[in-house]
């Protein structure tokens, strides 16, 4: 009566055991087996069998490409503090797999202290401008350091890179200040080039103007003199002399202007001379400045030349 009792009991616990020893691997991860303790095998993706109770799974190890993120903090040479964040890329080599499982207890530590001791190795030699710019550098820098170490644990770092460099928060309040007046100088130097061209430019044209204004006083002086010699020349053919000639145009510029000006309703208040007598006083007293101006210039002529003779008699004394 017993034995029906165990039987199915048995036989349930045979099944059990068998299936124990039937076990599956995921892609892109390796099992571990050992036997006592003992390694015994590595087992890939796919179905597999062990012997129950005696072979055990001792681990599973990702056979993918793995990121681990490392934040440092350091000094640079010019004693400012910077935190980087590394971000390393790494992935177990499938023909060192041994060596990736029992070699090494935590890889993600081992990475963290290379990263760490790298960094403060290169970062300290460098200013802050230095360490923007030269990040590559850095990066190339621990990956070297990593792929020599990690190999002989069984691990290929594919990837360094230098994702995040964070100075401190005055540092970089101070950084945005510099740039934000550097921008500002180079707007005024822009504006003041600007201002300066506008300069030029204006007083180029109020030079160009000048020139015509004053070609066009030169031609209209030189018609308006035309002008007058012909008019001499008209009168003179109708038996007029020059002097008579003259005073007659003196009198008719002047009622011309004296007509010109009161037709200009907006102009103030001028006063001229308005009798018949003004313009023979006007040609009288041309005539009087000409004639003094010319006896002025002949007294100064005259009085040269006497120092210019006293100059040379005194050469010739002295040459003599």
């Amino acid at each position: 009566m017993l034995s029906y009792l165990f039987l199915p009991i048995a036989i349930i616990l045979i099944l059990l055991i068998l299936f124990s020893g039937i076990f599956t691997v995921r892609q892109q991860k390796a099992a571990i087996i050992e036997r006592f303790g003992k390694f015994r095998s590595i087992k890939n993706s796919g179905l597999h069998l062990k012997i129950p109770v005696i072979d055990q799974i001792a681990g599973r190890i990702n056979l993918k490409v793995q990121q681990l993120d490392v934040l440092v903090e350091t000094k640079t040479k010019d004693n400012v503090f910077v935190k980087l964040k590394i971000s390393v890329q790494f992935q177990v080599i499938r023909n060192n797999i041994y060596d990736a499982f029992y070699k090494l207890e935590s890889p993600s530590d081992q990475i963290t202290s290379y990263v760490f001791d790298v960094v403060r190795a290169e970062v300290p030699k460098m200013i802050l401008d230095d360490v923007f710019e030269r990040k590559d550098d850095i990066a190339i820098a621990v990956n070297r350091e990593l792929n020599q170490s990690m190999q002989d644990y069984g691990y290929n770092i594919i990837k360094t890179l230098v994702t995040d460099i964070d100075p401190d928060e005055q540092v970089k309040q101070a950084m945005n200040r510099i740039n934000s007046a550097e921008r500002e100088k180079v707007a005024a130097e822009y504006e003041g080039e600007a201002e300066r061209i506008r300069i030029v430019a204006k007083a180029r044209a109020e030079a160009e103007s000048k020139r015509l204004q004053g070609q066009g006083i030169a031609d209209q002086r030189r018609e308006i003199a035309r002008g007058l010699e012909e008019s001499v020349d008209v009168l003179n053919n109708v038996g007029i002399n020059s002097q008579e000639a003259s005073a007659l145009i003196v009198v008719t510029q002047h009622y011309d202007t004296l007509q010109a000006i009161g037709e200009e309703t907006n102009s103030n208040l001028i006063l001229l001379p308005n009798s018949p007598q003004a313009g023979s006083d006007m040609l009288n007293n041309m005539v009087a400045s000409f004639t003094a101006s010319n006896q002025i210039g002949e007294a100064m002529r005259k009085k040269n030349e006497e120092i210019e003779q006293g100059k040379k008699d005194q050469d010739n004394s002295k040459r003599r």
